[in-house]
């Protein structure tokens, strides 16, 4: 079934994106195309995710093309129109004809193919090469990934959003005073927090990190049985992020949390996802961090790219 089929059954309300666009309202699902199609070979297939700075904006989006029955996923050979679902979680946002909320990336199929994702042998291979964490490398079907919550008495350790927070545009990066719409997190002393319904949180890993020219990575959840909390909605890792000069690893990844129906303790250290490398076909021209379009090369714990860095009071 076609997605503008599905649409016209539903008679919604049409606003439009052109000029200086309209706000999404929070709470609300919208469904807009896209501006590209695809042309896609037999053999190759797509997968989409939300961009950095739209998942810390706790803009939930997915993908939608005509025929599939997944979000997210776009089968081989794939031929037609793109959608996407948008619903702002904790800020109603204002997008326009040209915003980009969320990425594609693409996989080739060969039929004498192994899985293109890496086992704990590689990982292990890779780790001894070039560091893959400043840590000790955990292994569970990838790279355990582990939150941190510890520091200096006062550090902030992470953020929550302030609901009733102003619209915010997408296309306006550094345009918003961070403390009008989070309220820090501060360390305590047992290294705990405590994870509220409906609430968003931006958290960062224990670990810094790099990913390899030759791989990329995403964050997947490491076991429902842990906790019902999700832990990134933007979970692709370029090839070439948290690298640095002297070869160790240097950035963090930033989670961006909720927990689902009932409170949630975190404490310090507490696996929260996993890793999962994939080889590329071949090492990446152009890594992360090489251009300006590279805002959370070496990153901490940080905001999206619209918000100034926190000023305390």
């Amino acid at each position: 079934r076609r997605v503008v089929e599905g649409l016209e059954s539903l008679n919604p309300e049409r606003i439009s994106l052109e000029g200086d666009g309209a706000v999404l309202e929070k709470g609300i699902v919208y469904v807009a195309p896209l501006i590209e199609s695809l042309a896609l070979p037999a053999g190759v297939s797509a997968a989409a995710n939300p961009k950095s700075s739209t998942g810390r904006l706790d803009i939930f989006t997915r993908l939608i093309v005509d025929g599939s029955d997944a979000f997210d996923a776009t089968p081989a050979g794939y031929r037609g129109s793109l959608w996407a679902e948008i619903s702002p979680r904790s800020f109603s946002v204002r997008v326009r004809e040209g915003s980009r909320l969320n990425q594609l990336r693409f996989r080739h199929h060969e039929a004498d193919s192994a899985a293109v994702a890496l086992d704990a042998e590689a990982l292990r291979a890779r780790h001894a090469a070039s560091p893959l964490v400043d840590g000790e490398l955990a292994l569970r079907d990838g790279l355990v990934v582990h939150v941190g919550l510890s520091g200096r008495p006062g550090e902030i350790v992470g953020y929550r959003a302030i609901k009733n927070g102003d619209v915010i545009d997408v296309d306006r990066p550094g345009g918003y005073a961070a403390e009008d719409f989070w309220e820090p997190l501060r360390a305590r002393r047992d290294g705990r927090l405590i994870l509220d319904p409906d609430e968003f949180y931006i958290l960062a890993s224990r670990e810094k990190m790099q990913i390899p020219s030759d791989l990329a990575a995403e964050m997947a959840p490491i076991d429902p049985a842990i906790g019902e909390f999700r832990v990134h909605y933007a979970g692709f890792f370029d090839p070439g992020f948290g690298q640095s000069e002297d070869g160790a690893p240097s950035a963090r990844a930033v989670l961006e949390v909720r927990s689902r129906d009932v409170p949630f303790l975190l404490e310090d250290g507490q696996p929260v996802g996993r890793l999962v490398f994939e080889a590329l076909a071949d090492a990446a021209d152009e890594l992360y961090g090489e251009t300006a379009t590279s805002n959370y090369q070496g990153q901490g714990l940080k905001l999206s790219k619209h918000f100034r860095d926190f000023i305390e009071a």
